[in-house]
C-alpha cells in the first residue's frame, strides 16, 4: 500500500512485551527482532519487558502500559499458541474493550505463505483498551517478521494510505 510522503511521519510510542518462561534479556530473539524493527521505521520504544506465561501478571502489565500516557501502543510476542501454557490472547481478553478480529486473520493469511498450515496453530490477536492499540504476536522470529513487515509497519505509519491506525488514535477513547 502506498506511503503518502507528503504527510508528516508520527512516531508511536511502543511498549514490547516477551511473553515466555524459558527467554531472558540475552536470548529474547523475537522481542530483540521486533525493537530493531520498530525503531528501525522510526518508532520509540517506550518500554521493555519479558513476563512469564500468568494471565495475572499479564493483566498487571498490560495494564500499567495502558494506564501509562507515554505508551501509544503495545506489542507482544509470545504465548498465543494452543498449549497450556499459551495464555496471552485470555490475558488480553481481560484488558481490551473492543477486539481487532482483522488484525488476527489477516496475520494467519500472511503466516500461511512462509509456514503452510501450520499456522492454524496461532492465535494472534489484536484489540483497543482506554486508547492503547495492544497486538499479539507468536514468539518466533518468523512471526515477528510476518506481523510486523506484513501489518504493522504500514498501519503504524501515519502516512499509509488509504488509512491506518495512527490517524485513529485521538479517537479511540471518544464515547
Amino acid at each position: 500500500m502506498p506511503i503518502d510522503t507528503s504527510r508528516t511521519f508520527i512516531p508511536v510510542r511502543i511498549a514490547v512485551l516477551t511473553v515466555s518462561d524459558t527467554r531472558g534479556a540475552a536470548d529474547d530473539r523475537s522481542g530483540d527482532t521486533l525493537v530493531d524493527r520498530l525503531t528501525g521505521a522510526g518508532h520509540i520504544l517506550a518500554a521493555r519487558a519479558i513476563i512469564r506465561d500468568d494471565v495475572p501478571a499479564l493483566v498487571a502489565q498490560l495494564n500499567a502500559w495502558i494506564d501509562d500516557p507515554m505508551v501509544d501502543c503495545i506489542i507482544s510476542t509470545g504465548g498465543t499458541g494452543v498449549t497450556g501454557r499459551d495464555v496471552t490472547p485470555e490475558a488480553l481478553a481481560q484488558v481490551q474493550e473492543k477486539e481487532i478480529p482483522g488484525f488476527g486473520e489477516l496475520f494467519r493469511w500472511l503466516s500461511f505463505q512462509s509456514i503452510g498450515t501450520s499456522t492454524i496453530q496461532s492465535r494472534a490477536c489484536a484489540g483497543v483498551s482506554r486508547g492503547t492499540y495492544i497486538f499479539a504476536l507468536p514468539g518466533s522470529t518468523g512471526a515477528v517478521k510476518d506481523g510486523w513487515d506484513g501489518i504493522l509497519k504500514d498501519q503504524l505509519d501515519s502516512r499509509h494510505r488509504p488509512c491506518n491506525f495512527v490517524e485513529l488514535m485521538p479517537r479511540l477513547t471518544e464515547r
